[in-house]
């Protein structure tokens, strides 16, 4: 069966991240992808100009409309909107067991826009324990105590951390799980300022290979060669950071 992706993150009017950037992953990685949206964005290329938040109940229902008929194979959180939406959600899925999910702690848009307040922040302890994955950015790890082994190891999630907003010319991941194990990829950066989006991408490229049964490094693996495709087919909109190029899976 094709995986079903619940994606639980906000939407950004520029196509470049958000949901729009979730579905447009998922599809192109053959999975069918359904939202629970938390909050809507007027953004651009240049930045953030308004957010106006769904409120928790109906960000509930949007999740009971599709679990309970077309089902889910996989989860991935974005963008949550509010530290109740969190604490919503995180009771919501409290009784879903098994389930893979990837936490993506979106907290800045890539133009710099704040997206997360403090006590959203600290609402995404209960979200973290949750997840298989959790993938912050060297950022967003910061706001998180710095410390990737002591965060897997208290929450039980593996992390990828993102090593994208580092100033070296080779972009270095690593995967901690929660036994201390250590995965590391490597690559040459990609020169280019249309990154909008990527950590987006990334999140639910991943979730859609755990939902097709996907061991979690394999879907880590494909999911960000499909990154670095999608950055070097990026068609050049926008005036600031713009959207990724979004390409079949050739696999």
């Amino acid at each position: 069966m094709i995986p079903r992706i619940l994606v639980i993150a906000g939407s950004d009017s520029g196509g470049g991240a958000g949901i729009q950037a979730d579905l447009k992953t998922i599809a192109m990685l053959g999975g069918h992808g359904m939202t629970a949206i938390t909050a809507i964005t007027a953004q651009n290329t240049l930045g953030v100009n308004a957010v106006e938040l769904v409120r928790p109940a109906m960000v509930i229902a949007q999740m009971e409309a599709v679990i309970g008929d077309i089902g889910i194979d996989a989860i991935k959180i974005g963008m949550i909107g509010s530290a109740e939406t969190a604490h919503a959600v995180a009771d919501r899925l409290s009784s879903v067991k098994g389930m893979p999910i990837v936490f993506d702690p979106v907290m800045v848009a890539t133009s710099g826009s704040v997206l997360a307040a403090p006590d959203t922040i600290a609402a995404f302890c209960r979200l973290m324990e949750l997840a298989t994955l959790v993938t912050p950015n060297l950022p967003e790890l910061a706001a998180l105590g710095g410390d990737a082994r002591v965060l897997a190891e208290r929450s039980g999630a593996a992390v990828l951390i993102k090593g994208g907003h580092s100033e070296d010319a080779r972009i270095v991941d690593r995967l901690i799980e929660p036994d201390g194990s250590e995965t590391i990829w490597e690559d040459q950066r990609i020169d280019t300022r249309h990154t909008h989006g990527t950590g987006c991408t990334l999140a639910s490229a991943i979730a859609t290979g755990l939902g097709a049964g996907m061991a979690l490094p394999d879907a880590i693996s494909r999911a960000r060669t499909y990154v670095r495709r999608a950055l070097l087919a990026a068609p050049g909109l926008g005036a600031g950071h713009g959207p990724m190029g979004f390409l079949p899976d050739p696999s």
